[in-house]
């Protein structure tokens, strides 16, 4: 594995150049970067969360000014005071955090800055004409333009950001973490779109942690540790553990120590517990000890289950029993769900996990608010103490527990909502996506916190898209297909192809009997 920094291996003339580019706040979070973006390249750039990529991206995109170093783009001096100016040159980003408005329509998102005007009004003919041109090149032609974009999921409002960005000149397109909300269907739709901004000679600066899509995807890779840039190289040089110590600065384990753990008796007993279509009648128990996973595709019901079980939907049909009780849980609510020992780490935590304004403290003691109060005022020095303690134990990277969680990174962010439940301590929990948009490294750190929560005697159900993610870390995983566990596989007698097969068989013509978890 190399340890210097490798030159680019391209001689064609570069369209931006970077050269020593830092950025500090109250401490520095980039220093010294250099690097070439190539006109028909693919760059892929990664790390650790806080690492330093996103900001690095904001320089180059006008949404953050950098504290040292120069840019030149076309060889001419380059600071854009904006996004918009940014924008003007054909430097366009795709962010995590989209931002489409959700009460107008796919048509009025995609131009909402240059709507099509006749005679002083928006000329709807041509709006609509030229929005289905542009949903088709991104594959939505299946979809209305006048539908509103608050009534899609989460991938399709990704695919309509990434649509918005392509109108227009697009000289440099960075994409932040561009798939991990996408079905593969979507995945695949998106590569074929930068093959053909690849071929007309676009630069793209592609950020993502999935490694088996930047060996795909990219022509290069540039790796930042610590806002220090420690590879610039051909990626067809590198496997991916080569990536992975690059980025955390050790090998990454490819297992998890599971043991010291008792299975006990079953602590959530799921009985019939159904709603609409979305979630046919569904039973299974889960144990003290133990991890039991919940595979399947996009829309199978994975989440709706979750909600369903922590009352944040209401169930049409079933059962929740808790313990060794015959008597059905009465959870009509989260904050019921709570109060009975149920937590649930939700797939969007910033839309439902976190109080982005707010400080780490306050975020890490908001499910037990009253163990860090005084006879009716906070005490904040508790709530510090708490705080502090849970950021050394997970390892959150922040300035201190008054920061805001919406300055820190997707992975620390993470390790917050997670804090908060730890915190709790209660004997359910349910993780949905935990590590979705996060680095190997903060990925690992999580699975250890798991397995110490099942070694305590929690019983943890584990909701992921990653296969692997489940085969490494979980005792039993349960396969939902069109809203129904079809199988259930204890460790051991699971491969990749058997759940994928079982996730497929209910949107097959031959039906599936679905087998108790």
């Amino acid at each position: 594995m190399p340890t210097d920094i490798p030159a680019a291996s391209s001689a064609a003339t570069p369209l931006l150049t970077l050269d020593n580019i830092g950025k500090s706040y109250v401490g520095p979070v980039l220093g010294g970067v250099a690097l070439r973006f190539i006109p028909g390249q693919v760059l892929a750039l990664t790390g650790e969360n806080g690492a330093g990529k996103s900001t690095l991206s904001k320089i180059v995109c006008g949404l953050e000014q950098a504290t040292t170093g120069t840019m030149l783009l076309d060889g001419k001096p380059y600071q854009p005071a904006s996004r918009g100016a940014a924008e003007a040159l054909g430097i366009r980003m795709v962010m995590q955090e989209l931002n489409l408005i959700p009460t107008l329509s796919i048509a009025e998102n995609l131009y909402l800055k240059n709507l099509p005007q006749r005679f002083g009004w928006i000329d709807r003919a041509r709006l609509e004409r030229d929005a289905r041109e542009q949903m088709e090149k991104v594959g939505l032609g299946a979809l209305d333009p006048w539908t509103l974009v608050g009534e899609l999921g989460i991938g399709h409002q990704q695919m309509i950001e990434i649509a918005r960005n392509l109108i227009g000149t697009c000289r440099l397109l960075v994409l932040d973490e561009p798939t991990a909300m996408l079905t593969h269907r979507e995945v695949e739709l998106l590569f074929l779109q930068i093959e053909r901004l690849k071929a007309e000679g676009v630069a793209i600066i592609y950020i993502s942690h999935r490694l088996e899509e930047l060996k795909r995807v990219a022509d290069r890779i540039a790796v930042l540790r610590d806002g220090q840039l420690v590879c610039d190289d051909d990626i067809a040089g590198h496997t991916a553990a080569d990536l992975v110590s690059l980025m955390v600065g050790r090998s990454a384990d490819d297992e998890i120590d599971l043991s010291g753990r008792t299975i006990g008796a079953p602590l959530l007993r799921v009985r019939g517990l159904a709603r609409g279509d979305v979630v046919h009648p569904t039973s299974f128990d889960l144990r003290a000890g133990e991890i039991l996973g919940i595979a399947g595709l996009i829309g199978s019901g994975r989440t709706e289950l979750l909600r369903l079980i922590f009352g944040a939907d209401r169930a049409d049909t079933g059962q929740v029993f808790l313990g060794d009780s015959e008597t059905p849980a009465v959870l009509g609510s989260p904050q019921a769900a709570v109060k009975a020992g149920i937590a649930m780490i939700t797939e969007d935590r910033k839309g439902q996990g976190l109080l982005l304004r707010q400080s780490i403290a306050i975020n890490t003691t908001l499910a037990s608010l009253d163990t860090v109060n005084r006879g009716g005022w906070m005490d904040h020095a508790a709530e510090a103490t708490v705080a502090n303690d849970y950021i050394g134990q997970l390892g959150v990277r922040s300035r201190n527990c008054e920061q805001a969680v919406g300055e820190l990174s997707g992975g620390n962010q993470q390790k917050v909502v997670i804090a908060r439940w730890l915190y709790r301590d209660c004997p359910v929990m349910l993780f949905d996506e935990p590590t979705r948009g996060i680095d190997i490294g903060a990925k690992f750190d999580i699975y250890q916190v798991l397995a110490e929560q099942a070694r305590q005697g929690k019983g943890l159900v584990i909701v992921s898209s990653d296969l692997r993610e489940l085969m490494l870390i979980c005792d039993r995983i349960a396969v939902m297909s069109a809203g129904k566990i079809v199988d259930t596989f204890a460790r051991g007698a699971w491969s990749q192809d058997a759940l994928l097969s079982a996730a497929f068989s209910g949107y097959m013509n031959t039906p599936s009997t679905p087998a108790a978890a």
